[in-house]
């Protein structure tokens, strides 16, 4: 049987520990709990302990604990170490290589795989010290699971929610099962998030994606073993683990990313590109003047990067899926995108305002092929983007 030490650390979020230990057993995996001194703040040990049915262990000078297990073996005796909830506290501690509690020292000692599921206030999680160290966490092969956007505890919104307990579950499992990695040796292009087109140095052109799809399909095609260079734009999602990412801020400056990390056996068009930039964008900021006219701006259409990168010539990928983000006709759109663009897949999805699938953490798509259309139930974005470098798998196995 697995074994999972799942800690818990003081915020809100920790509430939601003891659903996922019930999924966790419910699964058929062992899980012991420990506890940072403010997570008993929001969760009892005695609720830790009868749902995980074993000890939970908080304190690092027990002289109890310490001759019955000690931390440096409960480190290391179980399969994957689980930090539910992530708080700013937790993973700062985690980057500088602090150990000052057991939480702490058992994350240290460890030579087992480690998730985290950050969880904190929005402006927390976009602090700048926040990301480095994420940045820094991810550099170092900790594997993350969200956070996603919504409303939180403190009444904001934004990014930093703790990812639903089904989404850590899910991350889980992927980490425990016999690492299966048909793409070893495969290199895979992927582009995520939007572009921004200037129109002066403070203003820009953008849409609302968050990259987190492009950044999610980039972590499932390293999962699987491919070398994967993900290049994207301004997003707010941290870098995946074991991708080569190369950020840009335009259209031409994506395009010609993805031309420079050609050749490649598979590309993934998952950024939304803004069709169009403003030709006459100035290098000053365009004052408004009292009484005059709005601006003019004129557009012009930005470079096709999808049928750029698939038109047929010996730099083609074997294998090149686009994506449809539509709002009217999805699959007759989709189907005449895969058409014009020349590309192998077409990945469709309703982004209407009311499907909150833009920005959001989960997705409805249909895939689009050369045998077909077939509808996906909605899943979250983790999901799809494992199901996508499946399938992707597949195809490079049969080119």
């Amino acid at each position: 049987m697995k074994r999972v030490l799942l800690i818990v650390s003081g915020g809100i979020a920790a509430f939601k520990a003891l659903e996922l230990i019930r999924l966790l057993r419910k699964a058929g995996l062992s899980v012991v709990c420990a506890t940072t001194e403010n997570a008993e703040q929001f969760v009892t040990p005695l609720s830790l302990q009868a749902l995980s049915e074993n000890k939970v262990y908080g304190a690092l000078f027990s002289l109890t604990d310490e001759s019955e297990m000690g931390h440096i073996q409960l480190s290391r005796s179980a399969d994957l170490l689980v930090v539910v909830p992530a708080t700013a506290n937790i993973l700062a501690k985690m980057a500088a290589g602090i150990a000052d509690d057991l939480a702490s020292t058992v994350l240290l000692a460890t030579d087992k795989p480690v998730l985290v599921a950050p969880a904190m206030n929005v402006r927390m999680w976009l602090h700048p010290a926040t990301q480095a160290n994420m940045k820094t966490l991810a550099g170092r092969g900790v594997h993350i699971v969200g956070p996603d956007e919504g409303a939180m505890a403190c009444n904001e919104f934004g990014p930093g929610r703790m990812a639903e307990p089904p989404a850590i579950l899910a991350a889980i499992s992927a980490l425990l099962e016999p690492p299966v990695r048909p793409l070893l040796g495969r290199h895979v292009l992927v582009t995520s998030g939007p572009t921004h087109e200037p129109i002066d140095p403070v203003r820009y052109i953008a849409n609302r994606s968050s990259g987190r799809q492009g950044h999610a399909i980039a972590a499932a095609l390293v999962r699987l073993g491919a070398r994967v260079t993900l290049v994207s734009g301004p997003v707010g999602v941290p870098d995946p683990a074991g991708a080569d990412v190369v950020r840009v801020e335009s259209a031409r400056e994506m395009l010609d990313a993805c031309q420079a990390a050609l050749p490649a056996d598979a590309a993934v068009f998952a950024a939304a590109v803004a069709d169009w930039r403003v030709a006459n964008a100035t290098d000053s900021k365009i004052k408004k003047q009292p009484g005059a006219a709005a601006p003019a701006l004129e557009l012009v259409p930005n470079p096709d990067i999808l049928a750029t990168i698939a038109a047929a010539g010996p730099r083609r990928p074997q294998i090149v899926v686009g994506f449809a983000a539509e709002t009217d006709d999805l699959l007759a759109n989709a189907q005449s995108k895969l058409i014009r663009k020349n590309a192998d897949f077409i990945v469709a999805n309703d982004v209407s305002p009311e499907t909150g699938i833009m920005g959001g953490t989960e997705n409805a798509v249909h895939l689009i092929g050369p045998n077909g259309s077939e509808e996906w139930p909605r899943l979250a974005k983790d999901a799809v983007a494992q199901r996508l470098a499946e399938r992707i798998a597949a195809a490079l196995g049969q080119a």
